[in-house]
């Protein structure tokens, strides 16, 4: 078992985390300062904070980082409760992203994409660094290929760590626990509920819990309407970041984070009796069980949101403003 699995999902998982990180980080680089100023300025309605919170997430590839800036600018004083409405609920479907990348089953692209992003990185150091060519080391382009070339670096760390995460499928799903698991989950799919919930929250990545999910599907050891379960958990799980981060901080700070938990609490209560028809129509718009799961999270997170966006407009936040 040790060899088996737990060796396999700790260097995968470890991997998959620096990957996820390096990307953050470079994105965050490239992008960060102008998105911080949109974030400010582009939330005037909650449709446009939908629109930013998207873009953002999607930008940097991270639900809990957005969530945990907006925080931060509404603690600061920088940004009215109210108007972080839109971005909460666009920062569920930005992170869809990440998932229906891995759903494209591109992981063979893990060797080229590290190379390549290397011999990138390797020439922009060689041009700034050792001065080559003085005249582009001082390009503007260069730092930002530099960034580039470690967010693709990033993608490429992520994809490793998940296939070596997902070659513990078949022992998995020969032991006793996951027999136990799956017989739990056919009676209730609460279990996979609460089984996302609480990896993710020990993870504190809903992609890494959602991409074994997809591994296990692809072998065929768990049906999709388990998985779809543990998709809804684990958007319960991301939750716990922000909640984390909003202690201590201005009533607004806690209302934000208070906010994207009970959005996310709500939709799982909503779609869980629908399970089986969201199985359905993930199943019909895709080629395979990872990219089923893939776009099951995608339906379920944009549904949640243009479902949530009409009370948003609703004058009780309005309200909220003038305490906050």
């Amino acid at each position: 078992m040790i060899h088996a699995i737990i060796i396999p999902i700790l260097m995968g998982f470890s991997i998959f985390l620096c990957g996820m990180k390096l990307m953050e980080l470079a994105l965050h680089r490239l992008t960060g300062p102008r998105l911080l100023d949109a974030l400010h300025s582009s939330t005037a309605t909650p449709l446009h904070g939908l629109a930013m919170g998207t873009v953002s997430t999607a930008l940097l590839q991270s639900s809990t980082a957005v969530t945990v800036i907006t925080i931060g600018l509404v603690n600061a004083r920088l940004l009215s409760f109210p108007r972080t409405l839109g971005i909460v609920l666009g920062t569920n479907i930005g992170t869809c992203l990440t998932t229906e990348l891995i759903g494209l089953n591109i992981h063979a692209l893990a060797v080229p994409l590290l190379i390549g992003s290397f011999g990138t990185w390797l020439l922009t150091a060689l041009f700034k660094e050792m001065r080559l060519l003085p005249r582009i080391g001082q390009s503007a382009w260069l730092e930002t290929s530099r960034s580039a070339s470690v967010a693709v670096c990033g993608f490429g760390m992520l994809l490793a760590g998940l296939t070596i995460m997902q070659s513990i499928g078949p022992a998995v799903e020969q032991s006793a626990l996951f027999d136990w698991f799956m017989a739990r989950s056919a009676n209730s799919l609460l279990w996979g509920v609460a089984a996302g919930t609480a990896l993710t929250a020990a993870v504190h990545s809903s992609s890494a819990v959602i991409g074994l999910v997809m591994g296990f599907a692809t072998i065929g050891a768990m049906p999709l309407d388990v998985g779809i379960s543990i998709i809804l958990g684990a958007n319960i799980g991301t939750c716990v970041t922000a909640m984390l981060a909003s202690i201590g901080g201005s009533r607004g700070g806690k209302l934000v984070a208070l906010t994207h938990f009970v959005l996310n609490v709500g939709g799982a209560i909503l779609f869980l009796p629908f399970a089986g028809e969201l199985a359905a129509a993930a199943e019909w718009l895709s080629h395979s069980p990872a990219s089923s799961i893939a776009h099951a999270q995608t339906i379920y997170n944009v549904a949640c949101s243009l479902l949530a966006l009409p009370v948003c407009y609703l004058p009780f936040w309005r309200k909220l403003q003038n305490t906050v």
